[in-house]
């Protein structure tokens, strides 16, 4: 992978993850070369455009103030690997949560748009938090 190519690719994430916390869904989507998400921790795929606007809708419904911060990026010969934490407010509950998450946002051979993000994350922690039943630690 050249120089130029993973500057670009690192861009795009950046402005992938900056465009989520604005809540530019439009310019989130423009990232993709095709909108897809992986989410490890529950199996679930979200495939094409249409499916990624409604998570997006969903996710926001519920967490209404998501976002994502302290991100490091690392580059693969494939796509590009951040880590960050996730942070939100339950609209419902009032509560909130941060988890440290990794995320690895995949390309096609030379390409810099994004084919993939696929994200790893505990789903436990983030309940216990919402749910106020105390430090990781005490489970």
């Amino acid at each position: 992978m050249t120089a130029d190519l993973d500057e670009r690719r690192s861009a795009v994430v950046r402005e992938h993850m900056e465009s989520e916390n604005v809540q530019d869904f439009d310019r989130a989507i423009a990232t993709f070369a095709r909108p897809r998400y992986e989410l490890m921790a529950t199996g679930d795929v979200i495939d094409g455009e249409a499916e990624v606007r409604d998570y997006y809708a969903r996710t926001r419904s519920d967490f209404p103030d998501q976002r994502n911060e302290n991100s490091v990026l690392r580059s693969t010969e494939d796509g590009v690997v951040v880590e960050f934490d996730l942070l939100g407010t339950h609209a419902t509950l009032g509560t909130s949560f941060r988890s440290r998450m990794l995320a690895m946002f995949l390309f096609e051979d030379g390409a810099d748009r994004i084919v993939c993000e696929r994200v790893y994350f505990d789903t436990a922690s983030i309940r216990r938090q919402l749910l106020g039943h105390g430090s990781d630690a005490a489970w």
